[in-house]
């Protein structure tokens, strides 16, 4: 989780492969409508969010309803972003938080291609996040690193919820 360019889906899908488990990203689970606001520069209110938020938990629900696990890129902003998803799936997950500065951040953004989420909507993104400190199941890696070592720390810092 975290804010546009963090990293979200290359992190999440090098932790699905360490792990084992099947990766989704969450960007592609977005309405068109979404997709269309977003491409326009315009940010996401919250009443875009949730139909969205449903398909996210409902996709990790569904997987761990058969047993499995997932991973799944979401960038879960708000604390009532996660407590929705934390229902969804009755508690059985944790969030890998990817933070950075808004500089880095910004770079990122400027650097990646063929991605429908302009540079301009990074300060609403900001602007929106609520940081996760003290929430359960949380994991916070610093993106100022190679992808090798945040996923090592990432996964690391999972270890103990392992069992959700």
């Amino acid at each position: 989780m975290g804010v546009c360019g963090c990293g979200k889906s290359s992190v999440g899908a090098a932790i699905a492969e360490r792990l084992g488990l099947p990766f989704v990203e969450g960007d592609g689970l977005h309405p068109p409508s979404n997709v269309e606001k977003m491409s326009r520069g315009e940010p996401l209110s919250d009443e875009d969010r949730w139909p969205w938020l449903e398909i996210v938990g409902r996709t990790m629900a569904d997987a761990l309803g058969r047993g499995d696990g997932i991973v799944v890129s979401c960038s879960a902003l708000k604390k009532a972003y996660r407590d929705r998803l934390r229902a969804a799936t009755g508690g059985r997950l944790s969030f890998v938080y990817l933070e950075g500065t808004r500089e880095l951040l910004n770079e990122r953004m400027g650097s990646r291609t063929g991605h429908f989420m302009p540079t301009s909507l990074l300060d609403s993104q900001l602007a929106t996040l609520e940081v996760p400190t003290g929430e359960p199941g949380v994991v916070a890696v610093d993106i100022d690193r190679g992808i090798g070592e945040i996923v090592d720390m990432a996964v690391a810092g999972l270890s103990p919820a392992a069992g959700r």
